[in-house]
């Protein structure tokens, strides 16, 4: 049996945001004045009882991880899933020795090489050769160990083109390259890999993956994070799920995935914030459903519908509810309205509450996560109401194969087409048979 590598007991991480007022200017007088005035507030507040109220604080605090706790063995390859904001990219920070935890314990027996970001531990103005040397020594290795390995990190990078050129002029793929190929080959016990592969081209990816693959056959340990269910099927033995920065479930990676991509409406409920009212229409709610379930992780490879609830206070005339899904970057995705193909309900919306309904079909969008916004306007005179980020969506493909190179297309959409390839005849046979089919039944004789 093998023995555990890392150990996480109750591992908890608080980060503490102050929302402190709109600074304005401040003369040199009322500075000595606000610290003599603090200071009387403080010597106050001392002798006052507990069991007055204090004034209201500024700080507000976030668990980004709760009493999380796993083990991973020498030589696993563990996934890590979740939705964005789960605590992920927290947890791999701490086992990195980035940063510290509120509470809890890790235990890890082994050197840790962390891929975490792009350009980690690297310098612009170096050069690439000089990167190499930089983040190995980071990472704990010898020069000797550096350049033992150099002509393998070299190739495995692919851009020994650009080797003495300084990192400033690199593409973030070349720089990503660059990151992994030193991680992956200085021999670290512990290999950590955040979604920074996305980066990359398809046929990288891929041999990033067969690289972790190997690494962990040599009896290393990789913790992989990523959105590509499929990738996590592929290259992981195990997974722990995260969700609002705890565990929900342990086990073997398709038991986890499965569980992930068919999560109930209890655990991945829409974003329904309270009612809001604008006067001609009432917002009750949005949601996203798939195969009959509501949900926020979905499956880009299956059609799926969005669902807007909402009253109608007076009749309005003339008016079009839409939807606009944009990514990460803030790029539109999808714009739609029901003004499209419009019904009677959306020229003239009676009084009353409605749900409509739109399905995105299958095959269209890349992976990633997408944010809605929803509104309504009366054509070409006013908006109603537009409410923006009201609802995200987490896109995941649960299949890896060829198909995934699509979502590394610059397109805002990947769409599956359908192509058709047929023989086509040869144009001198075509040729023939039309000249004869011109020719009088006595010419034909005669040419023959």
């Amino acid at each position: 049996m093998s023995e555990s590598i890392i150990q996480v007991s109750n591992l908890s991480k608080r980060y503490v945001i102050n929302h402190a007022r709109k600074a304005r200017y401040v003369t040199l007088r009322e500075t000595l004045s606000n610290s003599v005035i603090s200071l009387g507030r403080r010597v106050h507040r001392a002798f006052r009882r507990s069991a007055e109220v204090e004034p209201p604080s500024n700080r507000e605090e976030i668990w980004a991880l709760r009493d999380v706790s796993f083990e991973v063995n020498e030589g696993e390859r563990l996934g890590i899933i979740g939705r964005n904001g789960a605590g992920k990219s927290t947890l791999l920070k701490i086992l990195s020795r980035i940063t510290d935890p509120t509470r809890g314990r890790v235990r890890i027996a082994g050197r840790v090489a962390s891929l975490l970001e792009v350009g980690t531990g690297f310098h612009l103005e170096l050069t690439g050769r000089e990167n190499i040397f930089l983040n190995g020594a980071i990472l704990g290795m010898s020069k000797s160990e550096i350049k033992s390995k150099f002509d393998e990190i070299v190739a495995f990078s692919e851009v020994e083109r650009f080797l003495d050129t300084p990192l400033k002029r690199y593409s973030s793929g070349m720089s990503v390259r660059l990151a992994f190929a030193v991680a992956a080959h200085l021999d670290p016990e512990i290999l950590v890999v955040d979604e920074v592969l996305a980066v990359g081209d398809v046929a990288f990816q891929r041999k990033c993956l067969g690289k972790m693959r190997d690494v962990a056959q040599c009896g290393r340990t990789v913790l992989f994070v990523s959105h590509d269910m499929g990738a996590i099927n592929s290259l992981c033995e195990k997974a722990v799920l995260l969700h609002s920065g705890s565990v929900v479930m342990t086990g073997s990676a398709r038991a986890v995935v499965a569980h992930y991509l068919e999560a109930s409406e209890k655990l991945y409920s829409p974003l329904r914030g309270s009612v809001r009212d604008y006067g001609e229409f009432r917002v009750i709610g949005i949601r996203a459903t798939q195969s009959g379930r509501v949900t926020e992780v979905i499956d880009c490879r299956e059609p799926f519908s969005i669902t807007i609830e909402y009253d109608v206070m007076q009749v309005v005339r003339n008016s079009r509810l839409f939807l606009m899904l944009r990514d990460r970057t803030g790029q539109l995705v999808i714009v739609t309205s029901d003004y499209d193909d419009p019904t009677d309900e959306a020229l003239e919306r009676r009084v009353g509450r409605f749900e409509s309904a739109v399905t995105i079909p299958g095959k269209l969008l890349k992976a990633g996560p997408l944010y809605a916004t929803i509104g309504a306007d009366v054509r070409d005179e006013r908006v109603v109401f537009l409410d923006a980020d009201v609802l995200h969506l987490d896109i995941v493909d649960s299949v890896s194969d060829a198909l995934s190179g699509r979502h590394q297309r610059d397109s805002a959409i990947a769409p599956v087409l359908a192509w058709k390839t047929a023989p086509v005849a040869d144009q001198h046979q075509d040729l023939l048979r039309d000249s004869q089919a011109q020719l009088t039944p006595a010419d034909r004789g005669a040419h023959e």
